[in-house]
């Protein structure tokens, strides 16, 4: 599902317009990385946490060169889902037919 996909949905269950849904949508994912960007984290009961992570430094390896380089501590955006969420998704995948 794409987000166009996912404005439509939300448009025709709730009846409200789709500019109005874009516009909301696009307001939220403004406000939730405005948040992470100064460094807080943000937890949505019920869905899930947007969590920043901490990558400690470390020496990585360029394979071409064959040379050791140094990756410098960063962090980083992470999504963890909700209990209840990862269960839902769980019970109702299961229940889906194999690809062939």
């Amino acid at each position: 599902m794409r987000k166009a996909d996912l404005v439509n949905a939300i448009s025709e269950k709730t009846g409200v317009a789709k500019v109005d849904v874009l516009v909301t949508l696009e307001e939220l994912f403004k406000e939730i990385k405005s948040t992470m960007t100064k460094g807080e984290n943000v937890y949505i009961r019920s869905f899930g946490s947007f969590v920043i992570k901490r990558r400690a430094k470390k020496v990585g390896r360029n394979i071409k060169k064959g040379k050791a380089i140094e990756i410098p501590e960063h962090f980083i955006p992470s999504f963890k889902p909700a209990k209840v969420f990862t269960d839902q998704v769980k019970s109702n995948v299961n229940s889906l037919p194999d690809e062939e």
